[in-house]
């Protein structure tokens, strides 16, 4: 059985669009409290309160439909892609919880397990605890993790923290989304885009704290242009990107030449146009902006700083007319 032919979309790609998603939240923002260190306001990764100890406490969730069709794998995606959320704030998952949505009537409970499976082996390889969680019966299988860390108040890694001079590094390549798509409608497997998918940030998440480093986000479902976006605008500034620094994986031009496109992406790509300077081979070449746009499944980190194995693809500049330029 495919997996991916029982869901409309695949991974990341199946968020609700990023602009339909502020325009739904904008009545939410501005929640006061006195422990709240980071909330709805600035789009991070997960929030975050103030314990009694100088410890922050962090909380997120991220559940999606299957992205590939091997269950095993997919559960292995998604819990990656959630302990991720926790990685971009700089902190250390100590409890996670499964959330499972599951068309029993339609798909064995054994393809089930075999996803519970998956997520239990990446939560332990991160040492953290994978405990109960959460099931429903669902026209459409998703699965994913309610996951809870820690990390210290003062070292977070926030959005709204960076300053023009910052360089910007990317620790995965791009051209997950491009690959997941033609997955979905060809069945070919990309071995590679599986091993990137479920490797953890937590590496790349301790160099940046080592390093100093106090803004991050990592690379979702609104590609690398929405999270930047995201990013520029909550730290006030213009985020320039060289095109041809941008790292992207084996097949991922392959696959965007011949049409394996998710709607998320393209989705993506008119949120972002208005605020973007598009200079030099960007200007005219649409297949560059859909890369750059790609909505990426358990996608590295994008830190402000420099850190090992990790190109440098931009810097922060003082804000200018745009929030981003690309060249």
């Amino acid at each position: 059985m495919r997996l991916t032919g029982y869901a409309h979309g695949g991974g990341c790609a199946c968020k609700i669009p990023p602009g339909e998603l502020e325009t739904m939240v904008a009545g939410l923002v501005g929640v006061e409290h006195p422990s709240l260190l980071v909330g709805l306001d600035g789009g991070d990764d997960a929030a975050a309160v103030r314990l009694d100890n100088g410890t922050a406490l962090l909380s997120t969730v991220d559940f999606f439909t299957p992205v590939v069709d091997d269950p095993y794998d997919w559960g292995r995606i998604a819990a990656a892609n959630a302990l991720s959320d926790i990685y971009a704030m700089g902190g250390r998952p100590v409890l996670a919880v499964n959330l499972l949505c599951w068309p029993r009537e339609v798909l064995p409970l054994e393809l089930a397990t075999e996803v519970l499976r998956g997520g239990l082996d990446v939560a332990r390889s991160a040492g953290c605890p994978l405990a109960g969680g959460h099931s429903v019966d669902d026209p459409e299988p998703k699965y994913g993790m309610a996951v809870s860390g820690v990390a210290d108040a003062d070292k977070l890694l926030r959005n709204s923290a960076g300053t023009a001079g910052m360089p910007l590094s990317l620790t995965k390549p791009l051209g997950i989304g491009v690959l997941n798509a033609r997955h979905k409608h060809t069945g070919e497997v990309f071995p590679h885009a599986v091993a990137t998918m479920t490797r953890l940030n937590r590496e790349a998440a301790e160099a940046a704290v080592e390093a100093g480093v106090r803004c991050a986000t990592d690379v979702t479902g609104f590609g690398l242009l929405g999270h930047l976006l995201k990013l520029a605008r909550a730290s006030d500034v213009t985020a320039v990107i060289d095109a041809d620094a941008v790292p992207y994986l084996d097949g991922a031009r392959a696959a965007l030449r011949d049409g394996y496109v998710s709607g998320g992406t393209r989705r993506n790509l008119a949120w972002v146009h208005d605020s973007v300077s598009w200079g030099g081979r960007t200007a005219s070449d649409e297949d560059e902006r859909l890369l750059l746009a790609d909505a990426q499944t358990s996608g590295g980190l994008l830190i402000c700083g420099v850190v090992p194995g990790a190109p440098v693809i931009g810097e922060l500049r003082p804000r200018g007319e745009h929030l981003i330029e690309v060249r």
